[in-house]
């Protein structure tokens, strides 16, 4: 059985991606396949997803800042954003029940708010696995997008609490004191090294802090998610969500196929989830209203807006509770499914366009923005400096440092990671806040005196959208790049880039004239003198 989920996932993921596509929108369609053959699910496949929404909540929590929440712009927004919603949708649909509607007949008010609330969340599964993709959780629409989630999170317990009936033991307030742990817990990060102990720590605290959290009666998810922030400072904590990566992208797998077997569906369900998933676009357009009313920026608000205009599985879960008690028919159960479902292609193929939308309409997209800005948001122009680095992680601070002692202080770096350039300007390198792919960056910035601009991203797409703006932003120096694979190095070159490094090839190349070195070789052949 286990084979023929494998199969089906992989066909389908391999020609969504032909065709360009997220491998999501396969998985997902490989459940609604699977289901209607007459494969039934079973508790691994549950077990799968349930392990991958654990993985990903902690490695969110690896990620995440506790400060961050307590700003304004993140739970402001969402609590404002919820409220809203919540009254919009529950009156559009009593007046479909009013109209007699196929499935919205005999709603109530309670349902309809319940219905609305359940409409209200986005999905985090979706979302993160997004802004993975696309390389921007560390972004500032992309910090917003992951606090707007966490918030929701949040929200979704206290509902839960309430609607289940389901109070915490009084044991739940020793939660609180997990902040004591902390320092055992930096102890042991340090202690697993660097092979496959590390990712089975990184289990240990996800699946020990989901257990931990049930035991007292709070949800497992959120406890997963706080073990993973109690992690978030550490050094090693950015080594240890890129060693679970690989263990929660497959179990993720799990959990868009399951989605798949939740019912069959009929044409008219398909009909009515299609009409809410119409709907987006008024859940985007709330989401940037609010957005630009707490003084984002428009480029911000637009894409943070963007992620977030889909619907959430917890939907499933407030959909469940209200046919249980015989609130809403379980038709409601397929129709919600597909609205889910329906709203992560829609999500997915929006996205993976939204630095070319924003290009194309952002003199109106900032016509919407407040005159003041957030601190957050101030761009600072960096001194002068002949070769710009953009991406500070590994690679790029390797070629940063490098440069910096080869031409002193004419280098400057660019990252969209606020901490980790915080953290670098305390050691007195010259580096900025700043997202490459950010065009309002490009038209603020003086690019007259660099020579050279070092393009040091995973993300081929990256490379591209970032290239795209400095020619749009009249930049005449030369650009180059690093590439981890062949075809992606003639992709970029195609580009427009001036020049393409292969990692892997020039780290190799490098350790060979290094270690030539050794035995008194010039790299070609030469003897050294003594």
């Amino acid at each position: 059985m286990e084979f023929i989920w494998i199969l089906f996932a992989f066909v389908c993921g391999l020609l969504v991606k032909y065709f360009n596509f997220p491998a999501l929108i396969g998985f997902l369609i490989a459940g609604f396949l699977l289901n209607f053959l007459g494969f039934e699910p079973t508790e691994s496949l549950e077990t799968l997803a349930h392990l991958g929404i654990t993985l990903m909540l902690f490695t969110i929590g690896l990620k995440l800042h506790v400060k961050d929440l307590l700003k304004q712009e993140v739970w402001a927004t969402s609590l404002l954003h919820m409220g809203a919603w919540t009254l919009v949708m529950g009156t559009l649909i009593i007046g479909l029940s009013i109209l007699s509607l196929p499935y919205f007949i005999d709603i109530d008010f309670k349902t309809a708010a319940l219905l609305g609330f359940a409409f209200s969340f986005s999905s985090t599964v979706c979302i993160v696995k997004l802004l993975e993709e696309s390389g921007e959780m560390k972004t500032r629409h992309g910090q917003i997008a992951i606090g707007v989630l966490v918030v929701q999170d949040i929200a979704a317990v206290v509902f839960l609490v309430f609607a289940t009936g389901k109070i915490p033991s009084p044991w739940a307030l020793l939660l609180f004191g997990l902040v004591f742990i902390r320092p055992a817990l930096d102890v042991l990060l340090l202690r697993v090294g660097h092979s496959e102990m590390l990712p089975l720590y990184g289990f240990f605290l996800a699946i020990g802090g989901y257990q931990l959290f049930e035991l007292v009666g709070v949800k497992g998810d959120f406890g997963a998610l706080v073990f993973g922030v109690l992690l978030s400072h550490h050094p090693k904590a950015t080594e240890l969500t890129k060693s679970l990566l690989s263990f929660k992208d497959l179990f993720l797998i799990g959990f868009f196929l399951s989605i798949g077997f939740t019912a069959l569906p009929t044409w008219s369900m398909l009909g009515i989830a299609s009409l809410l998933c119409i709907l987006l676009l008024v859940k985007a357009l709330m989401f940037f209203a609010v957005f630009t009313r707490f003084k984002l920026r428009g480029r911000t608000s637009f894409l943070g807006a963007l992620a977030l205009s889909n619907f959430s599985e917890f939907g499933l879960i407030v959909a469940a509770l209200c046919v249980d008690s015989g609130w809403l028919n379980k038709e409601w159960l397929v129709i919600l499914a597909l609205s889910v479902s329906l709203s992560f292609i829609v999500t997915s193929l929006l996205y993976r366009n939204a630095h070319h939308y924003y290009l194309v309409y952002k003199d109106t997209i900032k016509t919407f923005q407040s005159a003041k800005r957030l601190p957050e948001d101030e761009f600072i122009q960096p001194p002068e400096a002949d070769i710009l680095v953009i991406g500070l992680g590994r690679v790029g601070t390797g070629s940063f440092k490098a440069l910096q002692n080869m031409i002193d202080k004419r280098v400057v770096g660019l990252d969209a990671d606020r901490q980790r350039v915080e953290r670098y300007q305390k050691e007195g390198l010259n580096v900025f806040f700043g997202d490459g792919e950010d065009a309002d960056l490009w038209e603020s910035f003086d690019l007259s005196g660099i020579s050279l601009v070092l393009l040091a991203l995973p993300s081929i797409d990256d490379n591209r959208n970032i290239t795209n703006q400095l020619h749009k932003a009249n930049f005449n120096g030369k650009i180059a790049a690093i590439a981890r694979y062949p075809d992606e190095r003639n992709e970029l070159l195609e580009a427009g880039i001036d020049n393409v490094f292969n990692f892997y090839t020039e780290a190799g190349i490098g350790f060979a004239e290094e270690s030539l070195l050794l035995i008194g070789e010039q790299p070609n052949g030469a003897a050294l003198s003594h």
